[in-house]
């Protein structure tokens, strides 16, 4: 399952990228807006949205790329560890 992380803390990258291959899954994380944001997301399987720490620039930009595909879209105001280690529990099926 490929995972795209949009938001979230910068010290905690490698943390989101530790925890995504705990459940098998491949991530890309971006904590900030970059100019090829668009191009860099791809046709991920699950997209998480830390609406905490982005703007709503972001949040549009990842979501209108993800249009028209089968990705999910988790929102969680919260961008702590726990809060994707629930969202990839249920969405890959493991507990």
């Amino acid at each position: 399952m490929s995972v795209v992380i949009v938001g979230g803390n910068d010290c905690m990258i490698r943390k989101y990228k530790e925890i995504c291959e705990q459940y098998k899954c491949s991530a890309k994380v971006f904590t900030h807006m970059k100019t090829d944001l668009k191009k860099q997301i791809g046709c991920p399987d699950l997209l998480v949205l830390f609406t905490g720490t982005m703007s709503h620039k972001m949040a549009r930009c990842a979501i209108s790329e993800t249009k028209g595909l089968q990705t999910k879209i988790e929102r969680s105001h919260s961008s702590s560890a726990s809060a994707l280690k629930n969202i990839l529990e249920t969405h890959t099926g493991r507990n």
